[in-house]
């Protein structure tokens, strides 16, 4: 039996346009479904678990333990997973570090909210160094602030890997005399 040769092209052709539409529908979802998009890292609540002061005056030396439990919520609002490094929370007084917890790695899931739950607890012999707590204590308010860092990756379709930089920066102060947490005003900042 003789196949003749303008059905084979046609067979051909047809299946070359197939596999054509097959790829521009992979090039059309992966850039518009399945973009990679930021995840959103927001403070849900900072509240303040423990604080203990006392005033050594004859040294000029103030004796702080301040410990805030801080809840994070981080939003993946892509249709894929995302997959993040081991990441940590830091609590700063003044643009120094003070305080620090780790976020061990994990993974978020597609359009899936993760809360974590981290105790930041002031790291009191970096605070020695610091002239202006003493200040600080004596006016009955603390200014600090938080940092989250999350970086990771997003694959889309399985090969292409996009990867993704999430930050937060929350400041406020800490009133000394009620021992609440004032005001906080957040910052975010995501990089692709």
């Amino acid at each position: 039996m003789k196949v003749s040769s303008g059905r084979g092209r046609k067979v051909c052709l047809l299946i070359t346009g197939i596999v054509m539409a097959i790829i521009l529908l992979i090039v059309i979802l992966a850039m518009t479904v399945f973009k990679a998009k930021h995840p959103i890292n927001t403070v849900d609540s900072l509240k303040l678990q423990d604080l203990k002061v006392s005033l050594d005056i004859a040294r000029l030396r103030v004796d702080l333990n301040v410990t805030l439990d801080v809840d994070v919520s981080v939003k993946n609002p892509n249709k894929v997973g995302f997959k993040y490094s081991d990441s940590s929370a830091q609590l700063n007084y003044r643009g120094q570090q003070v305080g620090e917890v780790p976020i061990p790695a994990g993974e978020i899931s597609a359009d899936e909210t993760k809360g974590f739950n981290l105790t930041l607890t002031i790291m009191a012999d970096r605070l020695i160094s610091n002239s202006q707590v003493y200040s600080d204590v004596i006016s009955g308010s603390l200014p600090l602030s938080t940092y989250l860092r999350m970086s990771g990756k997003v694959s889309i379709l399985g090969f292409i890997k996009v990867h993704v930089v999430s930050s937060t920066t929350c400041d406020f102060a800490v009133n000394l005399s009620n021992r609440t947490v004032g005001k906080q005003e957040c910052q975010y900042k995501t990089k692709l």
